[in-house]
């Protein structure tokens, strides 16, 4: 099958996915999901409304805290992730680790 000049060369999607960049997807996948996650979290409290004795508001407040700190520490290890990610340059085509 010939080309029209001017035209580069037809390339074919790979069968498999390089391992880094599969990874950074997922990374970046997660960084996306962890504001649903926090939110999720953040509002489970109106929840325990339905419990036979009240929950102590300070219990509340920890919790919340709690969650908003650990969403702090996992988007920092995201972000960390990431850069790690970014900076692994892929080898030359055709060349084996």
């Amino acid at each position: 099958m010939t080309r029209p000049p001017g035209k580069p060369p037809v390339r074919h999607a790979p069968f498999q996915v390089e391992r880094q960049s599969f990874r950074r997807r997922r990374l970046i996948d997660a960084a996306c999901a962890l504001p649903l996650l926090g939110w999720v979290l953040w509002w489970l409290p109106l929840l325990w409304r339905g419990a036979d004795a009240p929950v102590p508001a300070s219990l509340v407040l920890v919790y919340i805290f709690g969650i908003w700190l650990g969403l702090a520490l996992a988007a920092a290890r995201l972000v960390r992730l990431l850069g790690r990610a970014r900076n692994v340059s892929p080898l030359p085509e055709g060349e084996d680790p």
